[in-house]
């Protein structure tokens, strides 16, 4: 700390600090007004923080280090809300058409899309499917001759997927016509959320080299936020979920023009 600095920032960033190692994800807004100071003073006890090792800052706010391996494990998160997974997977995959491109992110739900892909679309090489995760690939391994292209990287084991530098260059040589995204959470404020700031990253590159994104989440994940910023609703051509989600949510959605597909 620099010796001119008053002693109430150093305890402000111990605070700050005290909250994170107690796994709480902390925002900026949230900071400022707790303290009654500026949100550059945030930001800059969060940058300092972060050189510190403390946290990694993340949109809006910072999470604990240790949070990014906290989400519960890949098989546990495939049995929640499964009969509607499955029904919003059938929905997914009938937009597709042979012939075209698709990416599918390393969510439970996008498993389904794949595991509801129709007969035309199972032939030999009728689409390209890009993924990042394992459970796709093995599932698109059964099919007559896939043409299957399979993210290198970083091996997150809760996740079954790839991230970091080796699959965000290996995404950003690809132009895809769909994109399909799981994810932790989506609402009006924060848009598309993830636990993972890893799998963030990947995400947010997918969107960005596909012609239309797909939002692919159950009812349990609408009016939700996870840790990590994806997309602004804007970016979001269509969502798909069950009937359960929240109708006056929905139609804010609709509103900001996302197509909306109850499944």
């Amino acid at each position: 700390m620099d010796p001119s600095e008053p002693r109430s920032a150093s305890a402000r960033r111990t605070s700050i600090a005290r909250s994170l190692a107690d796994g709480r994800h902390v925002r900026v807004a949230e900071l400022v007004e707790e303290f009654g100071v500026t949100d550059t003073s945030i930001r800059r006890d969060l940058a300092i923080l972060e050189a510190e090792g403390l946290l990694r800052r993340v949109h809006g706010g910072a999470v604990g280090l240790q949070d990014d391996a906290r989400g519960r494990r890949y098989g546990e998160k495939l049995q929640h809300h499964l009969a509607e997974k499955g029904r919003i997977g059938a929905a997914a995959a009938e937009q597709v058409r042979p012939g075209e491109i698709v990416i599918l992110n390393s969510g439970t739900t996008t498993l389904q899309v794949a595991a509801s892909a129709p007969t035309h679309l199972r032939k030999a090489s009728a689409i390209t499917l890009v993924t990042n995760s394992l459970p796709i690939a093995e599932q698109v391994r059964s099919w007559a001759a896939p043409n299957l292209i399979m993210l290198g990287g970083l091996y997150l084991a809760d996740e079954q997927a790839t991230v970091g530098p080796q699959a965000l260059e290996q995404l950003r040589n690809i132009s895809a016509d769909w994109v399909f995204l799981g994810a932790d959470g989506i609402t009006l404020e924060d848009g598309l959320t993830s636990g993972h700031v890893l799998m963030a990253d990947v995400d947010r590159l997918m969107a960005e080299r596909a012609r239309r994104v797909v939002v692919t989440v159950d009812s349990s994940k609408v009016g939700h936020s996870g840790l990590v910023h994806v997309l602004d609703l804007g970016r979001i051509h269509m969502l798909i979920t069950d009937a359960a989600a929240d109708a006056e949510l929905l139609e804010s959605i609709r509103h900001k023009g996302v197509e909306v597909v109850l499944a």
